[in-house]
């Protein structure tokens, strides 16, 4: 089991920037990959950027440029920079790891954002 939380959100002015975070606690040698998913109201679900054991990094082409997905030790603790930040980036942000050998996803609760002047 890996048990999540995120922190950082808020309200953040447009063009402005926030850093999430996201610290991982228990069975956390088994995570293969890190990633921070976001949700609009009647959106689905959407990845944002992702990071591997070996560190390579993946983004949403809607935020390249602008987040930086990084880790601090990243078992434990994983970053989202949002640089720049738009309106349209205003969601629920969750953090999700995937662990081997069996694939498991977890989720934290979510944290939100909100970009608005």
């Amino acid at each position: 089991q890996v048990q999540l939380v995120e922190s950082g959100g808020g309200l953040v002015q447009p063009g402005g920037s926030q850093r999430l975070s996201c610290a991982a606690s228990g069975s956390i040698a088994n995570i293969k990959t890190m990633g921070w998913y976001r949700q609009a109201p009647g959106k689905e679900r959407e990845l944002v950027a992702s990071i591997t054991t070996g560190g390579s990094t993946n983004y949403a082409d809607s935020v390249k440029g602008r987040f930086t997905i990084s880790g601090d030790n990243y078992k434990n603790t994983v970053y989202l920079q949002m640089n720049n930040a738009k309106p349209e980036d205003t969601a629920v942000y969750y953090c999700e790891a995937e662990t081997i050998p069996f694939l498991r996803t977890y989720w934290g609760p979510g944290t939100q954002v909100t970009v608005s002047s």
